[in-house]
């Protein structure tokens, strides 16, 4: 993720998130079955170089055109011993990405978001970061991601922890009862001092939060506990 001011890409903090619905990175793809922040071995000056080779010279070209862009660019990136290889771009923030890295901004996002309208408006900006680690994990519906089913009762929301960001997807009130009502129903985001903390957080929350068929993947920022540890 870059947030860009028509003039220059500032990077945002990476994220690595999980496409396929079983672990192991098995089964089919899907929109994203979660995402952690920050990732290990992404350090600022990979993020610096992904963002003069990758966002920079599309910011760079846009202008060219005089169509110059304001925004979010999102790449999704792989890593490879040839450098980082471009999967895709969008124009918006990255999903699940976003409840992974949003979290950790200390910084004012509406004042961030208003710098970017302005050509040039990002030239003294730094982003503040939260040190500590943000887990997500999706919750989705039965059947996702071929025939997600509606309508089934979620129970457990006021339980959770008021430290614990809860973002709604497909859910929706029906007669006063929350209910699913999409694929992926909900995030459930936990920040930790250590990837470990932040899972342990995240899953738990993620457990008190029930419906029937209700599906969840269990290795999320596995690898980055892993490496830590």
């Amino acid at each position: 993720l870059a947030v860009c001011d028509g003039v220059r890409a500032v990077p945002m903090a990476p994220a690595q998130d999980y496409k396929r619905i079983f672990d192991g990175d098995q089964g089919p793809n899907t929109g994203g079955m979660g995402s952690y922040s920050p990732v290990p071995g992404v350090d600022a000056a990979l993020v610096e170089q992904i963002v003069a080779t990758v966002h920079q010279p599309v910011v760079d070209e846009l202008a060219r055109r005089g169509a110059p862009f304001h925004g979010i660019l999102y790449a999704g990136l792989m890593l490879t011993a040839a450098g980082p290889k471009v999967l895709e771009f969008n124009t918006r923030f990255g999903d699940p990405e976003t409840q992974a890295v949003l979290p950790r901004l200390r910084s004012d996002l509406a004042d961030l978001l208003l710098a970017a309208s302005r050509p040039g408006g990002l030239d003294d900006v730094a982003l503040d970061w939260d040190p500590r680690t943000a887990v997500s994990i999706v919750l989705a519906s039965a059947g996702y991601p071929d025939d997600p089913r509606a309508g089934d009762a979620i129970d457990g929301l006021d339980a959770l922890a008021p430290e614990i960001e809860v973002t709604h997807a497909g859910t929706a009130l029906r007669d006063g009862i929350l209910v699913t009502a999409g694929g992926r129903v909900m995030n459930v985001t936990a920040l930790g001092a250590t990837p470990s903390d932040a899972r342990s957080a995240a899953y738990a929350a993620a457990d008190g939060v029930v419906f029937d068929g209700r599906q969840i993947r269990r290795d999320i920022a596995l690898r980055a506990e892993e490496r830590t540890t």
